[in-house]
């Protein structure tokens, strides 16, 4: 059985801000709960590769990720697609950083799935759902705070004295 789990968070930076920070895979461990991030290579377009290790300490998993598509929008936004290539997490994800106005975007993080495990899968998943919908809006919510703060300091650098 396949899953979709779409969130999405309004930021009040640039879409290139938001872009720059989100693609920044390493730093994903900054916002993204219990998951820090190695690229396989620059992991910055199409074919690209990196991976994610889920868990605490050493109990977890590994998610070995493919970019299956890469766009950047003239606003400095883009859209990354990727294939998860891993045992435990397999199917595709997006995330998406789309200008609202100069200073304000959306980050959409989208991600499809295949359930393991057939009916039992589908229950737990049920079950684990809002869970999981709860932590990843505790972990965008982390990403927007850092994205604006950043953008503030970058604002306040750039004034002219």
């Amino acid at each position: 059985m396949r899953v979709r789990l779409q969130r999405e968070v309004d930021v009040e930076a640039s879409a290139r801000a938001v872009w720059d920070y989100v693609t920044d895979w390493p730093r994903q461990e900054e916002w993204v709960p219990l998951t820090r991030v190695e690229r396989l290579d620059a992991a910055d377009d199409v074919g690209g590769r990196f991976r994610a290790w889920t868990g605490l300490g050493p109990v977890g998993f590994w998610d070995p990720m493919t970019i299956t598509a890469w766009e950047r929008t003239g606003d400095g936004g883009g859209r990354c697609e990727v294939l998860h290539l891993g045992t435990v997490v397999k199917g595709e994800g997006e995330f998406a950083a789309v200008a609202r106005g100069p200073q304000a975007s959306r980050f959409v993080w989208a991600e499809v799935v295949d359930l393991p495990l057939g009916g039992v899968g589908a229950v737990g998943w049920r079950l684990a759902r809002p869970v999981v919908e709860r932590v990843l809006d505790r972990g965008l919510d982390r990403m927007r705070r850092l994205v604006e703060e950043q953008a503030k300091i970058s604002t306040r650098t750039s004034e002219p004295s």
